[in-house]
């Protein structure tokens, strides 16, 4: 292990992340009484330019009068872009007036860590001018292929920053990629054509302490394809997944929870490496397979990722 260690971020679940928009207050209500892990109200791609004002206000008293936290969620505005006129309003008001409430401001097409400074910026001053009680986390979309190409600067550029998230659709038609399906895969690829993105995100998260989150799954009447997006993603190391219909949300919790019998068996390496150890050994046996302190490493993720999902439960 190198000597240079950055600590993991302020640990949440997030295994289902809960697309809102704010110009829809009548889906609020569904949206707190579900079983997402994360909600994030949006105010920016969900939202008609002309509904953004109207959408700001049902946002802003849907964080004052509903109970999120209460109901397990961790709750989330998505603003709008830096390179909008509404950016600064979204934080301005939605802070001002909300932000005891608010858990994590999502920030889209993320570019360079100058926008993240930026919001950083505008959040300490309004939590000093405020006195609020709790501070607010960051999470960023990367989602350009700016963003991709600063990913591992943009990803130290916060000590807020709790997550990043892989936006498809943006990504794609940043990178002029030939497909108008948003997630799954293209027939002319052999293969999946954002592994190799999602991967370089992933590494920049691991390597930082940050949670990677994917993104959308457009045809939510496909629920196999949602299923094996967020396997994907699950075996290189996503924590969750977005959910754009409440139908995807318990398919994510589901791929995102290590099963009862892998709990069971991470249990027991602990348990049998435990006992090496007392014995002077560095390694062991279990069920005819060599385990050590990779073993341990790996296992123990499993086990907290099995208590946190008990303690919500």
């Amino acid at each position: 292990m190198s000597f240079t260690r950055y600590e993991p971020a302020h640990a949440r679940l997030q295994r289902s992340e809960l697309a809102v928009p704010g110009s829809n207050p009548e889906m609020f209500e569904k949206a707190l009484q579900s079983n997402a892990d994360y909600v994030f109200l949006d105010l920016e791609d969900a939202v008609a330019p002309a509904d953004k004002e109207q959408a700001r206000l049902n946002v802003i008293e849907a964080l004052n009068t509903m109970n999120w936290r209460g109901h397990g969620k961790t709750i989330s505005v998505r603003v709008n872009g830096l390179d909008t006129h509404y950016f600064y309003r979204d934080i301005v008001d939605v802070v001002e007036q909300a932000g005891a409430n608010l858990d994590v401001v999502l920030i889209p097409k993320v570019g360079t860590p100058g926008d993240v400074y930026m919001t950083d910026a505008l959040l300490t001053q309004i939590e000093t001018a405020m006195k609020l009680p709790n501070r607010i986390g960051l999470d960023v979309l990367i989602e350009t292929a700016l963003g991709m190409a600063n990913v591992e600067a943009i990803a130290t550029s916060s000590p807020r920053l709790e997550a990043m998230h892989f936006g498809v659709a943006d990504y794609a038609a940043s990178m002029r990629a030939r497909t108008v399906v948003i997630g799954g895969l293209n027939p002319d690829y052999p293969g999946d054509q954002w592994h190799a993105s999602l991967t370089r995100m992933i590494v920049a998260c691991r390597a930082y302490g940050l949670r990677p989150i994917d993104g959308p799954f457009g045809d939510f009447n496909d629920p196999q394809g949602y299923i094996d997006a967020a396997k994907r993603g699950a075996a290189m190391g996503i924590e969750g997944k977005w959910a754009i219909h409440p139908s995807q949300i318990d398919m994510a919790n589901d791929v995102f929870s290590p099963p009862e019998a892998e709990v069971n068996r991470a249990v027991r390496v602990l348990e049998a490496l435990e006992q090496a150890a007392a014995e002077g050994k560095g390694a062991a046996s279990l069920d005819g397979r060599l385990i050590d302190a990779a073993s341990a490493r790996m296992a123990q993720n499993v086990v907290d990722m099995a208590a946190a999902i008990s303690a919500k439960a």
